[in-house]
């Protein structure tokens, strides 16, 4: 008789774990969960990005609704203070404006605006990036010293003269309309050639490996090469460069708003609010102008707190 010979089983694959569980055994989890000053940043800006999105369901009117504004109730101080009123719980306006919800609705501009600006101004300039450096030549010339010129000039004139130019340009009953759109304009205008450079210089480094080669003798086309080859090798840096930048934008922005060629009054940003309440801060309206300017403080602070963070996580050099 023949012995039946069983086969062992084979053993099962592992199963892949899930990316909640890969992010927590990462270093990056590591290093944040370790950093008091990432952890608190983080918490921070999360509370502030909540209550601006949710800012319809929080807030006690509608700042851009005329229709919600009570000129009884104009320059109302906080409510801890004699003279206050619930529920105005950080005071009003000149226009009888609850601060807080002028706040959280500002925020939330100001936010879309900084996220959009930095989306527009990291496509802008890595495309340009990859080209300049992928075909170099006189296309990677025309880039550069084009970006040399824009270097050249402060960031904050640039964007002036951008929305100045821009809103001249629109007829005069969509200037308000699309004052969002000419700002993120102006602002991705000013802040592309930083990802450019960077884009540039990794793309002239990665297009003489084997690779890349390789692919070129195989027909495969130029813009396959830089979009699934060479651009994913260049987001660490970027990411970096756009967490930091997004502070920038920010800040960018409240300053256009802040100097009156913004965001308009009826739709205003922080910036907007700041300059509003610039004007009675010496009239004993200090909580028109404070509170803005805290609230912008901390957006700014708390992002520029992450992208540090993050730089040194993802420098190799640092580790």
């Amino acid at each position: 008789m023949t012995a039946d010979v069983t086969k062992p089983e084979a053993a099962a694959p592992a199963m892949p774990r899930g990316f909640g569980r890969r992010l927590r055994d990462s270093d990056m989890w590591w290093s944040f969960t370790a950093s008091p000053t990432a952890i608190a940043a983080a918490l921070v800006l999360g509370v502030l990005v909540l209550t601006a999105l949710f800012a319809p369901l929080i807030a006690v009117q509608n700042p851009y609704d005329a229709a919600q504004l009570d000129m009884w109730k104009a320059e109302l101080p906080p409510v801890w203070q004699e003279g206050g009123e619930w529920p105005y719980l950080l005071g009003t306006d000149t226009q009888g404006r609850d601060m807080l919800s002028a706040i959280l609705y500002g925020t939330r501009i100001s936010i879309i605006i900084g996220v959009a600006s930095v989306a527009l101004s990291l496509l802008i300039g890595m495309s340009a990036g990859l080209v300049s450096g992928f075909f170099g030549g006189i296309v990677d010339n025309v880039l550069m010293r084009l970006g040399d010129i824009t270097l050249s000039i402060p960031t904050i004139l640039i964007a002036i003269l951008v929305s100045t130019v821009v809103r001249q340009m629109l007829p005069a009953d969509l200037r308000e309309i699309g004052a969002s759109a000419v700002l993120i304009l102006a602002i991705a205008l000013s802040a592309w050639v930083q990802y450019a450079r960077t884009v540039r210089a990794q793309t002239i480094v990665e297009r003489g490996k084997e690779y890349v080669q390789a692919a070129r003798l195989l027909k495969v086309p130029a813009r396959r090469i830089m979009a699934r080859h060479i651009l994913p090798n260049t987001l660490t840096p970027i990411l970096v460069a756009a967490t930091l930048n997004f502070g920038m934008a920010i800040l960018t922005e409240a300053t256009l708003s802040f100097l009156g060629i913004g965001m308009p009054p009826g739709q205003p940003s922080l910036g907007t609010l700041i300059r509003i309440g610039n004007q009675y801060l010496f009239s004993g309206s200090w909580w028109i102008v404070l509170f803005p300017v805290i609230q912008l403080c901390l957006l700014v602070v708390t992002v520029n707190l992450l992208g540090d963070w993050l730089r040194d996580v993802l420098n190799p050099k640092l580790r």
